[in-house]
């Protein structure tokens, strides 16, 4: 496990256990089997729905893009975990139980 999993698992502590999936180029953070988060060149991003979205652009927050094609970059519904989190465990917990609630609420439609 890398030094920044180790980070991520301590700061999301007081949310509950969470687990780290090597993924890609990155990795998932996982809460039971639900990913709520991915960790892409040591930073943590929260998988968000419309309403998360707006809080975490109010907090300056933006979204994880990638490249599909060369030029071509594709937006994610994951979001970059506001800065004052990374200091606080128990805001990024709060962050957390949002992303995950978004999470499981999108896997729940799928199903339907």
């Amino acid at each position: 496990m890398s030094d920044f999993h180790a980070f991520v698992e301590e700061l999301f502590a007081g949310f509950g256990p969470v687990r780290i999936k090597r993924m890609f180029g990155g990795a998932g953070i996982y809460a039971g089997d639900v990913m709520f988060g991915l960790i892409d060149d040591e930073t943590i991003y929260l998988k968000a729905d419309g309403a998360l979205k707006a809080e975490l652009a109010a907090e300056g927050s933006a979204a994880w893009v990638y490249s599909r094609a060369p030029g071509r970059w594709e937006e994610t519904s994951y979001w970059r975990l506001p800065e004052a989190a990374l200091d606080d465990p128990d805001e990024a917990a709060a962050w957390a139980r949002k992303a995950l609630a978004a999470a499981e609420a999108k896997k729940a439609a799928k199903r339907r």
